[in-house]
């Protein structure tokens, strides 16, 4: 293979499967609630991933490192994914929640320099602004009096902020208590925290009732192969070939592609203000991120 390949082509396409889990999330929300749907996806893959894991003769990490990877688990699926869903059932566009989530690069950075008094460059604080600035400019179009599309509830930036706040402390907390588990038996295990924590939000909360039509059964079929089983065997083979850290550096192309999928199935537009913000966070994601790249952060 040639080296493009593997350096642009694999980490491009392992972004792009990432950015349709908020349009596959879209496309099932009408026919379950959020946590309900979360729980399905999370058992189906579960499934799977228990087959994958006696396939490969998976090494498992004993309590203590079961514990941390649950506790990650919890954060980085759990409340991620639930905020994500929650957001977009109430009207938050994909292209947004995309974006908003998209400053975990950001959000990261600044937790890491308080919990593990990480030195920060200038370069970094430019990207804090810079991500912050953006973000401003589209909830400013959206609550402002923009005419290009319909504000979203208010309530929605609380599922937006639990979705971002809990990947980025998830992140850090990974990083601070890391194990060193094998990537099938750590992602089995984050997945199993997260379908607890779906499964009693759904009996507390929801009613449980799932209609089986057509798109929820593509949209679920694609959630837990394409995103849930297919973006994980892509890290796998990524981190196997030292390839891993140019996922990072792609990371901030997700909410732009998120927001022409959104154009193209869902006909979602954003203004020109909202546009310019969206440029502004992803240069701001970029310069923390390529700075992280640089420096081996």
């Amino acid at each position: 293979m040639p080296p493009i390949f593997y350096s642009f082509f694999v980490p491009a396409l392992f972004v792009w499967l990432w950015s349709t889990g908020f349009i596959g999330a879209k496309y099932g929300l009408p026919f379950a609630e959020p946590f309900t749907l979360l729980l399905i996806r999370m058992l189906f893959t579960l499934a799977l991933l228990s087959v994958l894991a006696w396939f490969m003769k998976t090494r498992w990490p004993g309590w203590r490192g079961a514990g941390h990877l649950a506790v990650t688990g919890l954060l980085v699926h759990g409340c991620y994914l639930g905020g994500v869903y929650y957001a977009i059932q109430g009207g938050m566009p994909s292209g947004i929640i995309s974006l908003i989530v998209g400053l975990q690069p950001l959000v990261t950075s600044a937790v890491a320099i308080v919990v593990l008094k990480e030195s920060v460059s200038s370069r970094q604080w430019l990207g804090l602004a810079l991500g912050m600035v953006g973000v401003t400019l589209v909830l400013l179009e959206k609550f402002g009096g923009g005419t290009s599309t319909t504000a979203f509830p208010l309530w929605t930036l609380a599922w937006a902020a639990l979705s971002l706040g809990g990947i980025s402390l998830g992140t850090v907390y990974q990083k601070r208590n890391g194990t060193q588990a094998d990537l099938v038996a750590g992602t089995f295990i984050q997945y199993s925290a997260a379908a607890t924590f779906f499964a009693v939000g759904a009996f507390l909360f929801e009613t449980r009732e799932v209609e089986w039509a057509q798109p929820l059964i593509w949209s679920m079929v694609w959630l837990v192969f394409g995103v849930s089983i297919g973006a994980i065997l892509l890290l796998m083979w990524l981190i196997r070939r030292g390839a891993a850290s140019q996922v990072a550096s792609l990371f901030y192309l997700v909410p732009p592609v998120t927001a022409l999928e959104a154009y193209w199935l869902f006909d979602e537009t954003l203004g020109v203000l909202a546009m310019v913000g969206g440029a502004i966070s992803i240069t701001g994601v970029a310069l923390v991120v390529t700075q992280r790249k640089q420096t081996g952060h």
